[in-house]
Formats: structure tokens, sequence, C-alpha cells
């Protein structure tokens, strides 16, 4: 069974409904959960923010929080988690922000993905340096880490609620 079609399972075992807030990879998270036949009775609803301005226009990203940290930070990712499960009837939601190469720079190396999820209890961030992998494997180890992460949320959230 794929990391998407357990994650699935045990959100509906739990009725937990999934909101997603993706930049660097570009909807793959989402694909990856609707790719299985039955998931829209868990997967709410997603955003693909690529840009800053549709972080902002979309998710409520702040401009001084761009300003003062960039696309590519936690505070970022805090912020954008909030906004997709505010802006959704999910219990948990995921945002994913990171550089997937070509590129970055000293401060924000190429493979980092910084990651947020949100629930009614607040939001948990965390940082990961994939490394220069390459576009197409750092995008693949972000939609793996996302899932797993929403596979722990889940579970959490049964626990705590």
């Amino acid at each position: 069974m794929t990391g998407a079609a357990q994650l699935l399972d045990l959100a509906r075992a739990r009725g937990i409904k999934i909101a997603l807030a993706e930049s660097c990879t570009g909807g793959m998270i989402a694909a990856a959960l609707t790719e299985i036949a039955g998931s829209s009775d868990v997967f709410d609803r997603g955003w693909v923010t690529y840009s800053n301005s549709a972080k902002m226009q979309m998710l409520g990203i702040l401009q001084d929080t761009l300003d003062d940290f960039g696309a590519v930070s936690e505070e970022i990712a805090r912020e954008m988690a909030q906004g997709a499960f505010d802006q959704s009837d999910a219990q948990i939601a995921l945002s994913v922000t990171g550089i997937a190469g070509p590129g970055g720079s000293e401060h924000k190396p190429e493979g980092r993905v910084c990651f947020g999820i949100a629930t009614g209890d607040g939001v948990h961030m965390e940082t990961v340096e994939f490394g220069a992998l390459g576009r197409g494997q750092v995008r693949a180890a972000a939609v793996a880490h996302g899932l797993g992460l929403l596979t722990a949320g889940v579970v959490q959230f049964s626990i705590d609620n």
C-alpha cells in the first residue's frame, strides 16, 4: 500500500479531512492523494501557490513575513498551513515550500524544504535539508516526507481528540 493510500485509509477511519498548500511540489501531493479512487471523502481541497502573490492572495501570507524571512522559511510554511486550515473544512492542513533546484544560495541551499502542519491546536513546522539531489528527486522526497507528516499528524490528532 502506498503512503498516500495508507494516509487516506487512516484519515477515513478517523473521519479526518485534509487540506494542502503546496509551492515547490506544485500539486504533487494532491495528485498522489487524488490518484486513489475514493479520495474525495478525505481530501477537502488544495492550493498550488507557487508565486508570492498567490501565497498572499489565496492563503493570506503577510508581505512583512515574506520580506523578513523569504518564501522558503518556516514562518511562511506556518502561514501557508494556517491559511489552508482556516479556508477549508479540514481538520489538518499541510504546507510545503522550498528550493527544489537547480540553484539556491548560501543561506537557502538547493534541497531545503519547509513544512507546516496545522490543526485546531496550532501549527508545527520543520525544515528538511534534502540536499542538491536534483529538482525531481527533491520534489519526490518532499512529497514522501509530506505524506509522512500528514500520516503522523492524523495519528496524533486521533490521540488528542
